[in-house]
């Protein structure tokens, strides 16, 4: 069932790929697939669809705009049904494993990459869909992989009727553009601020408790501005929040603001994922503990402080066992970007590394797929 309109929502800022409409549409007119470069703060995950829809490519077909997380897919499409000012699940949806709040209505809609490789299985040629962008493709898992040979098939069989657009804010785009047989690049600059880093002076033994104690140092001793701290995964997330809400209950009464801390994974009801996007109440500060979902995936408004613990879970294969394993690793150097976060309305954050910067240079460029 749709969901009742939403509040009104005030105009949506002047996003950098609002001026970048008319190239992006020349391009997708004469091309049946367009790569998009699209910097974090750009606007792409939001504005896309809602450009195609504006120049009619919702009339002949549905517009699929695939996330690689459960969580985005649902916060991107309630963000576009705001600012369009329609109710969830009618004009703009999505789609997740066990939940489908589409309609007959529904001409934008968002998905996890494995529901629409199911949605082939039972139509191999997506005849639905006008247009399917394939969001944050850096993120390179199997299912995206097996999208993109989809993909290449597909503007082979519907060649006059199936628009594809590839973005991310890392992708190696000449890449894609080769095996796409040369089709455009674009380049769409971001909303960037300057970042202070700050690196821990030694390796940390236990990364939970160093993020802890960075958490408590800049509640205590910095500015307002809310934090977000990465986790590794759901269990961490737990321990973490426990762990700070105690830490905080036990500082000295009036000797800091008060705390409101949030979980953010993909395991958590949808209308508990929304409180993130909430603001703060007044001298309050909010302290979001989150997997690299908000890395890319999310911009979360009133973040000042990204505390980083410098591990991730990456889904890798035993060849010994024949069996595939979620392991804590180290994270690769593209995840050290300065400019992966976007913060809205601030001219400034500063990030916070539990770790040294020494074994980081040691580290892999960017993980490969488990193919």
């Amino acid at each position: 069932m749709p969901s009742p309109p939403p509040p009104p929502q005030p105009s949506p800022p002047e996003l950098p790929i609002s001026e970048h409409e008319d190239e992006i549409m020349a391009a997708v007119e004469a091309n049946p697939v367009v790569v998009v470069i699209g910097e974090t703060g750009s606007g792409k995950s939001t504005q896309l669809s809602q450009i195609l829809h504006r120049r009619g490519y919702t009339r002949r077909g549905a517009i699929a705009v695939t996330q690689p997380r459960r969580v985005a897919a649902v916060s991107v499409s309630r963000r576009v049904a705001q600012e369009l000012s329609v109710p969830l699940g009618d004009e703009v949806g999505y789609a997740i494993r066990f939940e489908d709040r589409t309609s007959e209505k529904t001409c934008i809609k968002y998905l996890t990459d494995g529901v629409l490789l199911r949605e082939s299985l039972s139509d191999p040629e997506l005849k639905q869909y006008s247009v399917i962008i394939l969001d944050e493709a850096h993120e390179r898992s199997l299912n995206t992989d097996i999208l993109l040979g989809l993909m290449k098939r597909l503007i082979k069989d519907r060649a006059s009727d199936l628009k594809v657009l590839i973005t991310s804010a890392t992708l190696d785009g000449l890449k894609v553009s080769k095996f796409f047989s040369g089709c455009p690049v674009l380049n769409i600059p971001g909303t960037l601020f300057p970042v202070e880093k700050f690196y821990s002076t030694e390796h940390p033994t236990n990364y939970i408790e160093s993020s802890l104690r960075t958490a408590i140092d800049i509640h205590v001793k910095e500015s307002p501005g809310d934090v977000l701290i990465f986790m590794t995964g759901k269990d961490d997330i737990d321990k973490m929040v426990s762990k700070l809400e105690e830490r905080i209950q036990n500082l000295e009464e009036g000797s800091c603001m008060d705390a409101l801390v949030l979980p953010l994974h993909g395991s958590l009801p949808p209308e508990q994922q929304v409180r993130v996007f909430a603001p703060a109440p007044p001298n309050c500060r909010r302290f979001i503990v989150a997997t690299n979902v908000a890395e890319t995936s999310l911009t979360v408004d009133g973040v000042v402080f990204v505390i980083d613990c410098g591990y991730v879970k990456q889904r890798q294969y035993n060849p010994s066992s024949g069996m595939y394993s979620l392991d804590v690793v180290q994270i690769s150097r593209s995840s050290l970007h300065p400019n992966t976060f976007m913060v809205a309305g601030r001219a400034y954050f500063k990030r916070h590394m539990t770790y040294s910067f020494r074994p980081i240079l040691s580290a892999i460029m960017r993980f490969r797929a488990q193919l």
